[in-house]
């Protein structure tokens, strides 16, 4: 029951964190569209500031739950399984899991570095760029589900 109960919170702070990733590239390219409107541009920095910090707080939660169902077994043998004994899959999700996390904080300098001033790429660029995490969740997803290695 411990088992489940700290799967089931890693999994909520995981997707909290995924809105995030999925939202502020999103943020970025209305930037990108608002340029000239002070008072839009205001707004939209104001969301993309809270929301970058909503997300560091939802990635440390799921962070701290993933570490326990990982390594939790060294520490509480009697309540949680060693889930990825001998296997090289967890090794895989987390360097996808590290690209996320790169991804996001390039994301969240894009943001502060467009709050001092700094110009952003155009919209359809950045359009592009926030389709990036899409494929590197699927695949952090097949290899929970599938543990193919």
């Amino acid at each position: 029951m411990t088992y489940l109960l700290i799967k089931s919170l890693h999994l909520l702070f995981v997707i909290a964190w995924m809105a995030t990733v999925f939202y502020l590239p999103r943020i970025l390219v209305n930037l990108a569209e608002s340029a000239g409107e002070p008072v839009v541009q205001a707004r939209l920095q104001l969301m993309g500031r809270r929301l970058y910090k909503f997300g560091h707080n939802m990635f440390g939660l799921a962070f701290v739950f993933g570490l326990t169902l990982w390594q939790g077994w060294r520490v509480f043998p009697q309540s949680l399984p060693n889930v990825a004994s001998g296997m090289h899959w967890i090794d895989a999700k987390l360097t996808l899991v590290a690209l996320l996390l790169a991804y996001f904080i390039w994301a969240g300098r894009m943001l502060k570095n467009n709050a001092k001033g700094a110009a952003l790429p155009s919209s359809k660029a950045l359009r592009w760029l926030n389709e990036l995490p899409v494929p590197l969740l699927l695949a952090v997803i097949w290899l929970v589900l599938a543990k193919p290695f």
